[in-house]
């Protein structure tokens, strides 16, 4: 019978894994438009997927391969291209960023990555991590007699050593040799395996000592004794198994909690995406309470069929079968092109972190109509609700990184709501968390098309206050749209079979497929993603067999689109307009991508009428008619990371794009857990692969990572998870030195500039006027300087007062003002340790 059952299971797998499998992917490939190459030129060619010419010895590898992950685009064109700026204006921007780069960096200091622990706990959520003995007020200590925990009156180096594993703020595994003590039947006896018997609740009591009872009920009680007295012991403790971190030394932070930030930024990642897709999806989790041997585990259904019946995972992979055994193991997965098993586990996290990422934002994302069609699932389909558990789970994914660092607001992962709040976690050596939405139906606005006319599912009203809710639960990021169109705008559309494939989950959303129309863009390149025109693919008969057979004959005929390119009939609509509205008077962050060509061209508008700066292209589902105009508005940009080859050409493309009057750094979408292929290896033959260890932010050193018996390494694995990106980012600096000597320091610098360019833009947003110093005609009078800005000033009020300091240097803001004799005089405002204003000189 069980098998039986499981042959249904796979079966219903493999039938709606034919339409899953190729909707929600974010792979793109296109048709594009043949151009005259020479027009472009070396920077356009590498960034717009033309053949470029890579570092000697690099493996063969194609530019233009069907993820679209190394072009500057994936909402639309693909090779070949004219610029949308000038050359002028590019040499011009290039001569900017050099001189963006050769200002002052902000002094930074080390910070413990962990609590300092003390001989004797004093509270009980600091034994994280450690090892203890236990001693009750007899003065006898806890010992391991067998399979069983004792008193003894031994001395304290024969006591058990426990090593104190946190699954939550306050409880704790109690790990041995043997395994892990839990309670039951009036003992406390070793179990092999962790479970609500294993897992106490500590408390402290009056007199500092320390009492234990299990979530399954039972209490720590030997021989009477109820409470015990813990101290540190060193040595002879068996660590609990974990993922390693392999970075040594102390992470960065600043001098003071008002200053520049140095960092790395992330504007798009999926941390909670196993909860997506009705949860069945997504293999593994970035968190368990019994650590890595629970968290990086294979989905039931892989396991079933010993990796053999994973269809979704061989579709995107591109391999038949893998390995389903994670820990310890790890053979076939995570990689980067394992798509659906977990990318980002605390741990991965923490290395990136500790390696120099301080900005991270986690995009909460649900498609209803991919859910529904999952035979498989667990949580709701419903993309709000879906979107309210994942918020859910960042609270606790917080709480659950507190736990490990010793106590509550100790950890790593701070979400934050503000930018000043985010300025201050950086500066303390953590990472600001950003919480945001990327879904197919926000808010239950989807639109149904009755006999020609669209019928909108939501109102402004609902949308203010499903926005406001959103608000309150810490979001500040958002894109309107994203595999199909919505009541809000167009889409761009996935190009060839995808295409084909998510137009059809685009009908069953919508009542009708993308309408799609031939366009001839100016530029000849910012045109949507290319829809195949029929009848051009052998597959298509069998694609859509199988499509009509899951749903029982019940599909329309597909569409007959014109010759390329196409472009999205579908807009910005009016609901729309009042979401983008919406969006800049909750100061929150617009981001455009994945929009149609149609739809972006006039949200922009929208932003530049609004004088709106919070805007940001946070993974490449832009098209070269918007990057410009982004930046011309004091947004930022962060291309979809990829490979760390079409990276650089991505940065190199960018830096002819920066506006001179906004402080200059970029960072990086990895869209990691979001479905979307992560960097390709460039193999360990190359003749300069990077070497281990080296050095990072601040002189950390970084070592290859491990995770139970297996090594990465970033020549030989890629970006096979997110711990790996500091590793990448290094790459960036080998390939970009390879091309053109003297650049890789400059990837780097403008790398670590990422964070501090995000929060200034998201200043703006929340009504900070731009520096100064950039922007001559705001230059204020020395005068109006000293009238503005009066002593005992907190930075925010001053900032608000004299706009964006041009110098963020320890404990001084310079800004440039003016005088009668002297257009520009740099005003010093001295500030304390509190960030509150000492003097104006």
């Amino acid at each position: 019978m069980e098998r039986k059952h499981s042959v249904r299971v796979g079966l219903a797998i493999v039938g709606a894994a034919v339409v899953v499998a190729t909707a929600i992917t974010v792979p793109n490939g296109g048709s594009g438009r043949a151009v005259d190459l020479a027009a472009a030129s070396e920077l356009d060619k590498g960034a717009l997927g033309v053949p470029h010419t890579d570092p000697p010895g690099t493996p063969p590898h194609r530019h233009d391969d069907p993820a679209t992950k190394n072009l500057v685009s994936r909402a639309g064109f693909e090779e070949g291209a004219v610029d949308p700026t000038t050359a002028a204006e590019r040499r011009a921007s290039v001569s900017y960023v050099a001189r963006e780069r050769a200002l002052p960096d902000p002094r930074l200091v080390r910070v413990r990555a962990y609590p300092e622990r003390t001989a004797v706990p004093r509270t009980r959520y600091a034994m994280a991590g450690g090892c203890y003995t236990l001693q009750a007020p007899s003065g006898e200590y806890v010992v391991l007699d067998g399979s069983r925990a004792a008193l003894a009156d031994v001395a304290a180096s024969r006591a058990a050593r426990l090593y104190f594993k946190a699954t939550r703020l306050g409880g704790y595994l109690l790990h041995t040799s043997g395994g892990v003590l839990a309670g039951g039947r009036g003992s406390v006896t070793v179990a092999a395996e962790p479970s609500k018997d294993a897992d106490w609740t500590v408390r402290r009591d009056a007199s500092s000592r320390f009492t234990f009872q299990s979530l399954g009920g039972d209490r720590f009680a030997l021989s009477g004794a109820t409470a015990f007295a813990l101290r540190h012991a060193t040595g002879g403790c068996t660590p609990y198994p974990e993922a390693g971190v392999d970075i040594v030394g102390n992470p960065h932070g600043g001098v003071t909690s008002y200053q520049e930030v140095r960092g790395y930024v992330d504007a798009h990642t999926h941390g909670m995406a196993f909860e997506f897709l009705g949860g069945k999806v997504h293999c593994g989790r970035p968190w368990h309470e019994y650590g890595a041997p629970y968290a990086l585990v294979d989905c039931p259904d892989h396991e079933l069929t010993q990796g053999k019946g994973a269809i979704l995972e061989s579709f995107l992979s591109g391999s038949f079968s893998h390995d389903p055994v994670g820990w310890p193991t790890f053979k076939d997965w995570p990689a980067p092109n394992s798509l659906t098993h977990e990318g980002t586990y605390y741990r991965w996290l923490e290395r990136a972190w500790r390696g120099g990422q301080r900005l991270f934002v986690n995009l909460l994302v649900e498609n209803n109509k991919l859910c529904q069609i999952y035979p498989l699932k667990r949580n709701s389909c419903d993309d709000m609700d879906s979107i309210r558990l994942q918020a859910r789970d960042m609270y606790e994914f917080q709480d659950y990184v507190d736990a490990q660092f010793g106590g509550p607001g100790k950890g790593f992962y701070r979400i934050v709501r503000t930018p000043f709040e985010a300025r201050k976690v950086i500066n303390a050596g953590k990472m600001a968390v950003v919480m945001g939405i990327e879904t197919s139906i926000p808010f239950g606005c989807t639109v149904k098309v009755v006999l020609g006319k669209d019928v909108p599912a939501c109102t402004t009203a609902e949308i203010d206050a499903n926005l406001d809710e959103m608000h309150e639960l810490g979001v500040r990021q958002m894109e309107l749209v994203n595999k199909f169109d919505n009541a809000l705008a167009g889409v761009a559309g996935d190009p060839g079979e995808v295409g084909l494939l998510v137009n059809t989950a685009n009908f069953l959303e919508t009542l009708s497929f993308w309408q799609m129309e031939h366009c001839e863009p100016e530029d000849g390149l910012s045109h949507d993603n290319n829809q195949t025109v029929l009848p051009t693919l052998p597959e298509q008969d069998a694609i859509f067999g199988a499509i009509l057979k899951l749903f029982g004959g019940n599909l329309p005929a597909l569409p007959i689109y014109p010759e390329p390119d196409h472009c999205n009939k579908r807009g910005l609509t009016d609901l729309g307009k009042h979401l983008i509205r919406a969006l800049a008077e909750r100061q929150m962050i617009f981001d455009p991508d994945h929009m149609s060509v149609k739809a972006r061209k006039a949200s922009m508008d929208l932003i530049e009428k609004l004088g709106y700066p919070g805007v940001i292209s946070s993974h490449s589902w832009s098209t070269p008619d918007t990057y410009p105009r982004i930046y011309e508005a004091g947004g930022f940009i962060t291309p979809y990371a990829g490979d760390s080859t079409g990276f650089v050409d991505k940065w190199r493309k960018h830096v002819e794009w920066a506006d001179p009057r906004y402080y200059w750094g970029i960072g990086f979408g990895a869209d990691i857990n979001g479905l979307g292929a992560q960097g390709n290896p460039r193999g360990v033959d190359v003749p300069n692969p990077v070497t281990y260890p080296f050095r990072g932010i601040n002189g950390v050193k970084i070592k290859r990572q491990t995770a139970g018996k297996r090594v990465w390494d970033i020549n030989r694995d890629g970006v096979a998870q997110y711990g790996l990106y500091p590793d990448w980012v290094q790459d960036l600096g080998k390939v970009a030195d390879a091309q053109r000597r003297g650049q890789g320091r400059q990837i780097r610098d403008d790398m670590t500039r990422g964070a501090e360019a995000y929060l200034q833009m998201w200043e703006r947003a929340v009504g900070i006027a731009p520096d100064s110093c950039r922007n001559p005609r705001l230059r204020k009078s020395v005068a109006a300087v000293n009238r503005l800005v009066d002593p005992g000033m907190t930075t925010v009020q001053v900032m608000r007062k004299v706009g964006q300091p041009f110098r963020r240097l320890g404990d001084s803001y310079g800004i440039c003002a003016r005088t009668e004799g002297d257009p520009r005089v740099m005003v010093t405002i001295e500030l304390d340790p509190a960030g509150k204003v000492v003097r104006v000189r």
